[in-house]
């Protein structure tokens, strides 16, 4: 039953950071290059880990559950 759960929690969070589409794609739809894709990709991570973080907070994780879907969340975020 806590595997449902957490497998559950994680696809919540990967739907709610591809509904903007990913870091990445995002860099290139602005057709940025450089210094700026990289300080662009490196704000737009900073920005998942908050929202992630909060995601999990919210979802009362702690633990290697927090850890776990953190991780994947700003994976999926970031497009990497």
């Amino acid at each position: 039953m806590r595997t449902i759960l957490i497998a559950a929690t994680l696809l919540a969070g990967l739907s709610a950071a591809q509904a903007d589409g990913t870091c990445a794609s995002n860099a290139a739809d602005k057709k940025l290059a450089g210094a700026a894709k990289t300080s662009f990709l490196g704000k737009c991570q900073r920005d998942a880990a908050a929202t992630c973080d909060s995601a999990a907070a919210g979802k009362n994780l702690a633990g290697a559950a927090k850890t776990s879907f953190t991780k994947k969340c700003v994976k999926d975020a970031v497009g990497g």
